[in-house]
């Protein structure tokens, strides 16, 4: 069970040094063949270790330990995607709502996870499409949000939605958030959207600070295409970004459709894992206010 580990980490990020050496050693100890990504062999400074580029780490073990926070779980999810590699996140970030194994309590959870007491969570993805002038221009994917905002301007940008080829709205804002429901805790919530249960086969849409106040967040079928069509006549004052990485400029007339992917992340939890009291933890659910 899990007897080839890779170890992956966010470029340059050195405050995890001493974290990422105690879980180098533990492993060892433990006899499991251990591979680093470039961005651990650099932040440790060794070059005794087996490294491979995370972009290759899915060919080469059975289970993905990232090091970091949330942001550092989305790069990895993204470059161990074609694999499905399950991913394992030890959180030194702020929230952990993907990287949820404290720092502070590896050998108390990876103990019992390698000895295959363990939960598994399947994530899905989105793709987006960007089509211009009849031609596919640009492809992306998302483990939390598609979205499309505002760029270079202070004014409102155009475009007009469709789901399943049906028209839903012709809005004014400073964009939309096509979310997955793992997305729904992250820039969606700050909008003002529900929460949706990681298991929901949905995606949501939220308008950002839309004109129309009756223009509210949206629940669909996870298998519905949704498409975008930019109708903001100037250039460079709408983008789409993926997972909060700026993917592309967009012009007047583009049409984007989003769908999900058929490709899956697979993350592993330590046993006993459970959504709400997650929630309850890192919303502070419950607490006394004062």
């Amino acid at each position: 069970m899990f007897e080839r580990i890779g170890l992956i980490a966010k470029q340059g990020a050195v405050e995890i040094r001493d974290t990422l050496s105690y879980l180098v050693q533990y492993l060892q100890d433990r006899k499991r063949h251990l591979i680093i990504d470039e961005c651990c062999a650099e932040i440790l400074g060794r070059d005794d270790l087996e490294t491979i580029a995370a972009v290759d780490m899915g060919q080469h073990c059975d289970l993905a330990i990232a090091v970091g926070g949330d942001g550092t779980m989305l790069k990895a999810a993204h470059k161990l995607s074609q694999q499905q590699v399950p991913l394992l996140g030890i959180n030194l970030g702020r929230l952990g709502f993907l990287a949820d194994i404290p720092a502070d309590a590896i050998s108390e959870h990876l103990d019992v996870i390698l000895n295959g007491d363990y939960d598994e969570d399947v994530r899905c993805l989105i793709q987006a499409t960007v089509h211009r002038q009849g031609k596919v221009i640009h492809e992306c994917e998302a483990i939390n949000d598609i979205i499309i905002q505002k760029w270079n301007t202070a004014r409102l940008i155009e475009f007009d939605t469709h789901i399943d080829g049906t028209l839903v709205n012709c809005q004014r804002s400073d964009g939309l958030i096509i979310a997955t429901p793992t997305g729904s805790t992250a820039y969606a919530l700050s909008a003002g959207g529900p929460i949706l249960h990681p298991r929901l086969d949905a995606m949501l849409l939220v308008p950002i600070a839309p004109h129309n106040l009756s223009n509210r967040p949206i629940v669909v079928d996870g298998q519905a295409e949704i498409e975008i069509s930019v109708v903001t006549q100037e250039a460079d004052q709408a983008r789409l970004t993926a997972d909060g990485d700026s993917q592309l400029e967009l012009a007047p007339g583009d049409r984007l459709l989003i769908k999900k992917k058929d490709k899956a992340i697979h993350l592993i939890h330590p046993a006993n894992y459970e959504h709400f009291r997650l929630l309850r933890t890192k919303l502070h659910w419950g607490r006394e206010l004062c």
